[in-house]
């Protein structure tokens, strides 16, 4: 679970699904102010690969009781301070869900798709500003939200809107999905997918492959249309599946005992069991728990963020710094981004499965593939 888009992961047991991603994910972010010749003040949205020093900041989460209403932790940890005891460490304690009421309000746009933050006053932003040791702004989306554009909604996605291979029933499929909960407090950037910082929950799990009889914009439950699909803060979807054999394979490039971190994909759902690496490029649908379908609709496309060291905080040297040129090589199979990587899948919850909760060790079934690739489509970001 994130607070914001780029900051680092949060890990949690279980987690509650809604149709705008994981409940108290991604509902913070940091703007970068900056400062005009004439003394005017711009805020521009923070990203990891463009603000690696990002990585620095550790999360933690408390969620409500009836004692409390929940919190989130911070900690700032410089490079290569390992004392815990050491004064350059510091934590700020956010609210859950913070009163909004006389805060100032900013509209913050990603990848095209605005929304409405508020200020959260000096008291956070002063101490941000003094860890980054530029001026920074935190916001907190409240009730709002962000439309999702282009052919990633399930409604207009190729995945959904078409015809798909049912799977073969006889093939096993063993899945393991790890549940990322990231609550950002930072805005993320495209291709890292979705701040940041992934909760790792890891459902493992042997599933034999159901064979679904398939038709036409079998997206939604019941035969209604689907409403406008939002998102929070994120990339550009609730959900980015990827698998642990991708990872692996990432891994098996690297030269030496170095290993792909896999929260630096920062997806926020993880799947273990997968026969070939990169096979979620064909799946369609994940089945949790036999009833909580979520619908995969577009590849996410990779960006310098997978370089991100984050011991240091700054991009990695060495094979650590290399991940996304060797992804390159072979992984620019999107023909919507054609000069981009693809390492993953955006997801969607279907409406039938709204406040469900999944955890770890849930069954997780791939019950609809697609026979081809599908197209990057997102307004302004193709390339």
């Amino acid at each position: 679970m994130k607070i914001s888009q780029s900051l680092r992961e949060v890990a949690v047991s279980e987690a509650v699904l809604t149709s705008i991603g994981f409940k108290y994910d991604r509902r913070f972010m940091l703007l970068k102010v900056k400062q005009g010749d004439d003394g005017s003040e711009t805020l521009q949205n923070m990203h990891v690969p463009h603000f690696p020093e990002m990585s620095l900041f550790l999360t933690n989460i408390v969620f409500p009781t009836e004692d409390n209403n929940g919190k989130i932790i911070v900690t700032y940890r410089p490079p290569r301070v390992e004392d815990n005891h050491d004064p350059r460490i510091k934590t700020l304690e956010v609210p859950l869900e913070p009163d909004v009421r006389g805060l100032e309000k900013s509209t913050v746009t990603i990848h095209q798709s605005p929304t409405t933050g508020y200020h959260m006053g000096s008291k956070y932003s002063n101490w941000f500003s003094q860890c980054f040791g530029y001026k920074v702004v935190l916001v907190y989306l409240g009730p709002h939200w962000r439309r999702v554009l282009g052919s990633f909604p399930p409604g207009k996605s190729q995945a959904h809107c078409e015809k798909v291979t049912p799977l073969i029933p006889t093939r096993s499929v063993a899945v393991l999905a790890l549940l990322s909960l990231l609550l950002n407090v930072i805005g993320e950037p495209i291709g890292q997918r979705d701040i940041g910082s992934l909760i790792l929950l890891s459902l493992l799990t042997t599933a034999a492959a159901t064979l679904l009889a398939l038709g036409v914009n079998r997206y939604g439950s019941g035969g209604g249309k689907r409403k406008d699909e939002r998102i929070t803060f994120a990339d550009t979807a609730p959900y980015l599946v990827i698998s642990e054999k991708s990872v692996d394979d990432v891994t098996a490039r690297l030269a030496g005992d170095e290993e792909m971190d896999l929260t630096k994909s920062r997806p926020n759902i993880v799947i273990s069991g997968a026969e070939t690496a990169f096979e979620e490029d064909f799946w369609a649908e994940l089945t949790v728990k036999d009833h909580v379908r979520l619908l995969l609709t577009a590849n996410c496309i990779r960006c310098q963020s997978l370089n991100v060291d984050y011991t240091t905080g700054k991009m990695g040297t060495g094979e650590s710094g290399t991940i996304f040129k060797k992804l390159m090589k072979d992984r620019r199979v999107d023909k919507g981004a054609r000069f981009s990587p693809v390492f993953g899948r955006y997801s969607f919850l279907d409406q039938s499965s709204e406040n469900a909760s999944i955890r770890v060790g849930d069954e997780v079934v791939v019950s609809r593939r697609v026979e081809e690739r599908t197209t990057y489509d997102w307004p302004g970001l193709t390339n």
